[in-house]
């Protein structure tokens, strides 16, 4: 058997269908964010400017989170000392828990090492908990979700997104004396629209379904309190579990539920990837923790946040740029072909200093390849404009149709 032959293939193919995957070698510049350094086919570091980073709010460089971080490496060290049945519960994942559980109006929370295992692990385990459950999940649902319910074994009816009547549809077809979960986001982060949360908890009700929200995109974006979708639309109380993410809004890393004190504790006794696994390092803990309690108390960022995207979208749509409609913070770029996506990414970053991801299958379907714009507070209106500009001399590079 000629294994090495069957990898190279495998990483040709990639590459033959434009979608080989290049990560770029970043530094970013702490406290000047969205500025950074490239070391990538330069001589030394070369400064650009970042559009695609998922810390939404430049809350890794926030100096309250770097002086929590400092704080905690000092005072108790770098690591955990492993999983927390054997290394314990630090006092920093308690009081994170506590300030988790209280911004989603739940019972109690739960950390994981990220949101990805906080997907997978939670609705693994509740599938194989519940005898003969049925899990209904939105046909855009995140790769970590999808894992997680195969994992459950569990028979899973997918329907179309956002589509209340099919999800109805798919409810009515079902056994009445099913145990039933509904999986479902409140951002998806690719298109950047929203769920209607507060119609598919009516439909669960309608029922007798739990549901099971992933407020990745949405945590410390949203709400009064950076609650998300959820407590923006005031419907945090009617969702069974509210799963979130410590690495995108708030800056750091990690994954956790919100849910009640029944939920959590079931989770917290079998699933493998929360038992199994060395629990968060307390000096992230820390970090995500300064930053959580922060924006619980302020508004500033995310309606900074809110404004850029709105004002990037407009100056898109005045150049015909090929923008695509969305009410959030998402702000994706129509490109249509994985190619030409990495072509454009490539000369942005080569002539113009400006780095954007392009996004291309299995993220996004084929055929609707993108690059993901991602304003934070501190882009400027210069740099939107002349990212416009840029863009538009490559589109016309390229022989690509603009908009209008």
């Amino acid at each position: 058997m000629d294994y090495q032959r069957i990898f190279a293939q495998a990483i040709d193919r990639l590459h033959a269908e434009g979608r080989y995957r290049v990560f770029i070698d970043i530094l970013r510049n702490k406290g000047t964010f969205p500025n950074a350094r490239c070391f990538a086919g330069h001589n030394g570091p070369k400064p650009i400017t970042v559009w695609c980073s998922n810390d939404y709010l430049a809350m890794g460089q926030h100096p309250k989170v770097v002086e929590a971080m400092e704080e905690a490496l000092h005072d108790v060290g770098a690591g955990s000392g492993g999983t927390r049945n054997i290394g314990g519960n630090t006092h920093y994942h308690i009081e994170l828990e506590a300030e988790l559980a209280d911004l989603h109006g739940k019972e109690a929370a739960l950390l994981f090492t990220s949101g990805y295992i906080s997907n997978e692990a939670t609705l693994s385990t509740l599938g194989k908990l519940l005898p003969g459950c049925i899990i209904f999940s939105d046909e855009l649902n995140h790769a970590s979700m999808i894992a997680g319910i195969r994992s459950s074994g569990c028979e899973k009816r997918v329907f179309r997104h956002n589509d209340l009547a099919h999800l109805e549809e798919l409810l009515a077809e079902s056994p009445a004396d099913a145990p039933k979960l509904i999986a479902f986001e409140s951002v998806y982060s690719m298109d950047g629209d929203v769920a209607p949360i507060a119609e598919i908890c009516g439909l669960a009700d309608r029922y007798q379904a739990i549901t099971y929200l992933d407020e990745v995109h949405a945590v410390g974006m949203y709400g009064a309190r950076g609650g998300g979708i959820s407590e923006r639309d005031d419907v945090a109380r009617r969702v069974t579990i509210i799963e979130g993410t410590l690495g995108k809004a708030f800056g750091v890393m990690g994954g956790y539920i919100a849910a009640d004190r029944n939920i959590v504790d079931v989770v917290r006794s079998y699933a493998p990837g929360f038992i199994f696994t060395t629990s968060l390092s307390p000096v992230l803990v820390a970090g995500a923790l300064a930053s959580v309690k922060h924006l619980k108390q302020s508004a500033a960022e995310r309606e900074a946040q809110q404004a850029n995207a709105a004002r990037l979208k407009r100056i898109f749509a005045e150049a015909d740029l090929p923008v695509l409609p969305s009410t959030t913070h998402i702000v994706p770029l129509m490109v249509g072909d994985p190619v030409k996506a990495k072509r454009i990414s490539d000369i942005l970053l080569a002539e113009y200093g400006v780095y954007v991801q392009p996004i291309n299958y299995p993220t996004v379907p084929r055929g609707t390849e993108r690059l993901r714009f991602t304003p934070g507070p501190a882009h400027s209106e210069e740099m939107m404009r002349e990212l416009a500009k840029a863009l538009v001399e490559i589109w016309d590079r390229l022989e690509m149709r603009l908009a209008a």
